[in-house]
């Protein structure tokens, strides 16, 4: 018993330095990186750097730094670098199986900061999601969706998926159909749409609003009236025309057909 006490504590003495050592490694490593990171944001807003470029190259610069200061902490413990290397190569394919999902996403977050697709503050639709692009990070891709719900995409699918970008062109048509009775003029019709199109503030000039004759249906004919707005006043620009149609449309006394139900008296 006494022969283990006296071994403990000469375990104790010989490795209590590294030991502490390497804990002050580590802590003190954790505050540099901190700062590094704290400092690499800084400049980068200062050079006007995208934010999406910001967000990512931050990311990545903080985990390089902390897989170094681990490999620096294991190096005071005594475990050599070399021997370390050694583990995680006849690990490898194990590891890579495990983490198979996570690489493909990263190599998704690449691609997307290399091709820019879109950025952050797009509204984008893509995995069957529609919502504004929140931050790319290094794995995930975060978007708003109009809801308000956040919605977490990753990066892996998503770089493999189709993707809408609805705010890299800057404006957007709003594709709208309406259905007149057959009894209505169409020129007077088409004046009274286009005269909507036209009054709305937010409607843009170049290019110019359009109203045609899209089809002749069973109990209507449909006008396809499409106006073009800046992507950013789209849902105004929808639901003010659809609103102002149909009270311009009353006002020129010009009938929007609907079902009518007969009621038979017995």
């Amino acid at each position: 018993m006494e022969n283990y006490i006296e071994k403990s504590k000469e375990l104790l003495f010989e490795y209590a330095p590294n030991i502490l050592i390497a804990l002050a490694i580590l802590i003190i490593g954790l505050i540099v990186i901190g700062f590094i990171t704290r400092i690499t944001k800084s400049i980068m807003k200062r050079r006007k750097v995208d934010i999406t470029v910001q967000k990512f190259l931050s990311d990545l610069i903080n985990w390089a730094l902390k897989a170094f200061l681990f490999i620096a902490v294991i190096s005071k413990l005594g475990v050599a670098p070399t021997s370390f290397a050694a583990i995680i190569g006849a690990a490898g394919l194990a590891i890579g199986l495990a983490l198979q999902g996570s690489l493909s996403n990263f190599a998704g977050g690449t691609l997307i900061m290399l091709f820019k697709p879109f950025k952050v503050g797009d509204l984008i639709e893509a995995q069957g999601e529609l919502g504004v692009v929140k931050e790319i990070e290094i794995f995930t891709t975060k978007i708003t969706g109009l809801s308000n719900k956040e919605i977490i995409m990753p990066n892996g699918a998503l770089s493999n998926g189709n993707i809408v970008n609805y705010t890299s062109e800057g404006t957007r048509r709003v594709d709208l159909t309406f259905g007149v009775s057959y009894d209505a003029d169409i020129k007077k019709t088409k004046e009274v749409l286009l005269n909507v199109l036209t009054s709305h503030p937010k409607v843009l000039k170049d290019p110019a609003p359009a109203v045609t004759v899209s089809e002749l249906a069973d109990s209507s004919v449909n006008f396809a009236t499409r106006p073009w707005c800046n992507t950013d006043d789209y849902w105004d620009v929808y639901f003010d025309v659809t609103e102002n149609v149909k009270l311009a449309l009353d006002e020129a006394g010009i009938e929007i057909p609907y079902p009518h139900t007969v009621e038979i008296k017995k």
